[in-house]
């Protein structure tokens, strides 16, 4: 009740705080995406259910021949790594804080695709409330395994308490301003997550 309530507050402060940025992004990314401003995916949440995420846009939708999207590397676009370098492509998540799909602090949500990759294991961090920020992204955020991402996850899960959120809220603001652990060696964002598929099952769901 008090995590939903601070979530509640800060969300409606950040809103309020950040609708310039809102308005001046929202302008620049119609120009920029052909009208569409933001860029929305069902992820998923607290015990497995799923919920719509919203986000500023960031990449063009060019695919190739085969009318398969490219690689992030090859569509994100410079506004959009600017959007990413600091953050400001996550703004539109208060929206999500609000409504209560998410917390403030807590494992990333990750996209309804992945559902079946997790192990049973790795499916326990979604036993709390999925969040904007959280341990794994003040440990390395994108240049971390996505094995240790999880490590992260399931170590919050277990030590999930008031005060570690506000630990976790203060380093992020660092790793923000710092811009540490935004790229994956030489990509713009973190490659896929497969978990234990085959080759050949990554291939048929690709097509």
């Amino acid at each position: 009740m008090i995590k939903r309530l601070f979530d509640l507050i800060a969300g409606i402060f950040i809103l309020i705080l950040s609708s310039p940025f809102l308005l001046l992004i929202s302008i620049l990314n119609a120009l920029f995406y052909d009208g569409n401003i933001f860029f929305t995916q069902e992820r998923i949440g607290i015990n497995g259910k799923t919920f719509k995420l919203y986000k500023f846009k960031s990449m063009n939708d060019k695919k190739d021949e085969d009318g398969i999207l490219l690689d992030d590397t090859q569509r994100v676009t410079s506004f959009g790594a600017f959007l990413r370098d600091y953050s400001l492509d996550e703004i539109p998540s208060v929206i999500n804080l609000i409504l209560g799909d998410i917390s403030l602090v807590g494992p990333r949500p990750l996209p309804e695709k992945y559902r079946n990759r997790f192990s049973k294991e790795q499916f326990k961090r979604h036993n709390v409330k999925p969040g904007i920020t959280g341990l794994a992204q003040v440990k390395g955020r994108n240049t971390i395994s996505w094995r240790k991402k999880f490590q992260y996850d399931l170590f919050y899960v277990q030590k999930n308490n008031f005060l570690f959120d506000l630990i976790i809220l203060i380093n992020t603001f660092k790793v923000v301003v710092q811009k540490k652990g935004i790229n994956h060696n030489d990509k713009e964002t973190m490659p896929e997550f497969y978990g234990s598929m085959k080759k050949e099952e990554i291939k048929n769901e690709k097509k």
